[in-house]
């Protein structure tokens, strides 16, 4: 992946729930996890440039020029036919932007921000990008004072996180299930190197925080508590964790058939690792 450009997403210019204060959210294209539950699928791949989405388009917004997919913004209605046509579950409504573009947006709205987060998808996966973005930050005088923080799902290797550690200011991790085998049932992946990257930022005190998603009968968070907790008062019992509740809405296939979480069922998880030895724990502001 070239470090001075990325595939981006979208881009939030605002929000307050992507790390402290208000900060620009950059969401990158692409995810090494799979999971049932995901509610942008169509951010997992990146585009093959297969062309089989071109003609299917209701509005003429995409060609396929030069053996590529090109998007054009001015024509698009935002239908999502092209996602519904890919058979790789992806999308040509992705934007290639480089570290300039990005700079140029960060002091757009510069007056307004406390940092800057990189999300996806799963950001990690273009950790070049990242590392040049992060120094150049770190770097620049009228930037410096903004902090950069990762949102992931802790997949990458302790090698990787090395790379960004010196200009990071934190990192949201999502722990998925506590059993390895339910975390590679929900995510096509083990959950070793998740636990370890939990462990290896907390020690370098680059840990935001931990994030559990409840969902009912399909994750056994719920059912360890106690080693959940015990996992995280042995690193510290001042780690902050963020409880959300899964709902149905906008997921597809299998999951779509899978009950909300509750309020009752959220606020029962966190009294027990409350219970357990944690002290730091948010609740979700809304429940659907």
């Amino acid at each position: 992946m070239n470090k001075s450009w990325a595939i981006v997403n979208k881009l939030l210019p605002f929000s307050c729930v992507d790390g402290p204060g208000n900060r620009l959210v950059i969401f990158l294209q692409g995810c090494n996890f799979k999971c049932l539950n995901c509610h942008n699928p169509y951010t997992i791949s990146l585009c093959k440039e297969c062309g089989d989405c071109v003609n299917t388009c209701p509005h003429q917004a995409l060609s396929f020029i030069n053996h590529k997919v090109i998007w054009q913004t001015s024509a698009c209605q935002q239908c999502d036919t092209c996602i519904n046509t890919c058979g790789y579950h992806s999308t040509p409504m992705t934007y290639k932007y480089s570290l300039e573009d990005i700079l140029i947006m960060i002091r757009k709205y510069l007056p307004f921000l406390n940092g800057i987060t990189v999300s996806g998808g799963e950001a990690t996966m273009q950790l070049p990008f990242i590392e040049k973005l992060f120094k150049t930050i770190k770097q620049t005088n009228d930037l410096k004072h903004l902090t950069c923080f990762i949102d992931s799902n802790g997949y990458l290797a302790q090698t990787g996180w090395q790379k960004v550690a010196d200009t990071m200011d934190g990192a949201m991790i999502d722990l998925k299930a506590w059993n390895n085998q339910v975390h590679k049932k929900l995510t096509g992946r083990d959950n070793l190197r998740v636990k370890n990257t939990i462990i290896y930022l907390a020690k370098i005190k680059k840990l935001y925080e931990v994030r559990f998603l409840v969902i009912p009968e399909h994750t056994d968070l719920q059912d360890n508590a106690k080693h959940l907790a015990q996992f995280l008062t042995e690193i510290s019992p001042n780690i902050k964790v963020r409880i959300n509740a899964f709902h149905n809405h906008g997921v597809h296939g299998i999951a779509k058939t899978w009950k909300s979480a509750t309020k009752q069922q959220v606020e029962t998880f966190a009294d027990q690792l409350k219970h357990y030895g944690l002290k730091d724990i948010m609740l979700p502001s809304v429940y659907l």
